[in-house]
């Protein structure tokens, strides 16, 4: 066929990547179990790629996440559920004093502007995330 009887595809449809000036340098091989590899057949496949373009994607993407990173997120998560948990109890305490018909105590002010930064340290967290 010639190159004036062409049609142009779309950049949509499965295509070779063009070949590199200096042609491919190194091989990689990975090794990968009959339910990893039946995942990203089936990923490639929704992403109407190859299982080699979606690896060298992935991992050269700079929006993926590496897994320590996942993890310090993970990590940083569980804390605040934790000083959550914390402040939801002493919250409580506040309340059940204030409806006991005492003074409301000196110390609620000081709970309430930690429940601020916790909330605050929680929208970092997920503006990390993002």
């Amino acid at each position: 066929m010639s190159a004036e009887n062409e049609k142009p595809r779309s950049k949509l449809s499965k295509r070779r990547r063009a070949n590199a000036p200096a042609g491919t340098k190194k091989r990689r091989d990975v090794w990968v179990t009959a339910e990893e590899e039946a995942a990203l057949v089936a990923k490639a496949a929704r992403q109407k790629v190859t299982v080699p373009n979606l690896l060298l994607t992935a991992a050269l993407s700079e929006a993926s996440e590496a897994p320590t990173e996942r993890r310090a997120a993970m990590a940083e998560l569980m804390a605040i559920h934790t000083l959550l948990a914390r402040v939801s109890n002493n919250v409580n305490q506040i309340a059940r004093h204030a409806n006991a018909g005492d003074e409301f105590p000196q110390d609620a002010k000081a709970a309430l502007a930690y429940v601020r930064e916790v909330a605050m340290r929680i929208d970092r967290t997920i503006e990390g995330l993002m």
